[in-house]
């Protein structure tokens, strides 16, 4: 009789249990679909302001989370401003996730001289920029490749004879429903001035904060060795 009485109070806590945990589950997924993501950086491109080896947790509220199946989005809390830090879906490979700065909005006229980004002709300040002036120049083929979109777009200048490279280049008009961004290690960044305009739908979301921040070239297991402690729950700016 002892036994026949356990049962059904094992049955009961474990039926608790098992509900506990589909409820959390489904709160989880519902969280990282429709709130806060994580995400990884993956190089240097935005140095100076992320660091290859920062895990962060990216709002995506706030642009408007998408409906998983049904193409929709939620209203968006705020459309992205001028200087925002975006996530977004790469316009290159399908599935990759990529964060850059926002830094020209549609109806914008962009232009770039010496490397100082003016926005509608007014210079732009960037104190979050950093300028490492590396020596190199672009291969032929990438040049020719930044005039082949560039030029499409190009506004109160003469297409012939241009030759933009990532110091040089435009006047751009950013077209409708259209964004345009760029890493903040300008000299070291592979971004907007290769590759073009990110489209609005392709938004995901904003860096909220640094939840764990480690050097990935210092040596074995870097992740336990090297935690940068001083960048964990800092809030990228």
């Amino acid at each position: 009789m002892r036994r026949s009485h356990e049962e059904p109070v094992a049955l009961t806590l474990l039926n608790e249990w098992s509900r506990a945990l589909l409820l959390a589950i489904a709160a989880w997924l519902v969280i990282r679909t429709l709130v806060v993501e994580a995400y990884r950086i993956p190089s240097g491109s935005m140095e100076g302001t992320l660091l290859d080896g920062d895990f962060l947790l990216v709002n995506k509220a706030i642009y408007g989370a998408e409906v998983p199946l049904l193409g929709l989005r939620l209203p968006a809390w705020r459309e992205p401003r001028r200087g925002d830090l975006l996530v977004f879906d790469s316009v290159e490979e399908p599935g990759k996730r990529v964060v850059k700065r926002l830094v020209g909005l549609p109806g914008d006229t962009l232009e770039m001289r010496g490397g100082s980004l003016l926005v509608n002709g007014v210079p732009l300040p960037e104190p979050y920029a950093r300028h490492d002036y590396v020596e190199k120049s672009e291969s032929p083929e990438s040049r020719l490749r930044m005039r082949a979109w560039q030029v499409r777009y190009l506004v109160g200048r003469d297409p012939t004879g241009y030759d933009p490279d990532l110091q040089d280049w435009g006047p751009l008009l950013v077209p409708r429903d259209s964004l345009f961004v760029l890493g903040d290690n300008r000299d070291n960044s592979y971004d907007g001035r290769y590759w073009g305009f990110v489209p609005r739908s392709h938004v995901r979301g904003r860096p909220l904060v640094i939840y764990f921040s480690y050097d990935p070239s210092a040596g074995r297991l870097p992740f336990l060795t090297a935690v940068r402690l001083g960048r964990m729950f800092t809030v990228p700016r």
